[in-house]
């Protein structure tokens, strides 16, 4: 279902395209079963020139459970991995970008999204290893 949703998005024009991970198969340590669910996705996605990103829900993990599925992101061939979606509580911390940097190498794209509000978290999103930051700009004001 995963692959045929982004075919479709593919088809309408996405040059990205976000997937979530199988979150029961991080929790019971199923490497396997996540480096095919993405594999799939990644297969498809790259085949229309896009890019993937994986999105681990940090917030639902254990440290181990989110090195597995880095691991299985690498594995599959995924372009960025992606600190959370935003619906499960909380958002990326430096703590959970650092170890998502130290697992996938300094090539793959980490993203971290949610939780950051203001310059100094961006600033420290980016020291951990942060590619890109995913954020929603609130009370911004023209001054002038």
């Amino acid at each position: 279902m995963k692959s045929f949703e982004a075919r479709g998005a593919v088809l309408d024009g996405a040059a990205e395209v976000d997937m979530v991970i199988n979150i029961a198969a991080a929790r019971a340590g199923d490497k396997g079963a996540l480096a095919e669910d993405i594999a799939a996705v990644a297969e498809t996605v790259h085949a229309g020139g896009a890019i993937l990103k994986v999105i681990i829900e940090t917030a639902l993990l254990t440290d181990e459970q989110k090195v597995l599925a880095c691991r299985a992101a690498v594995e599959a061939g995924a372009d960025f991995v992606k600190t959370s979606t935003g619906f499960n509580g909380g958002g990326a911390t430096v703590e959970d970008v650092a170890l998502m940097r130290r697992t996938v190498g300094p090539d793959m794209g980490v993203k971290a999204s949610g939780g950051v509000r203001s310059l100094a978290d961006a600033q420290a999103m980016i020291a951990a290893g942060a590619t890109r930051i995913g954020a929603r700009l609130r009370n911004c004001h023209r001054q002038g």
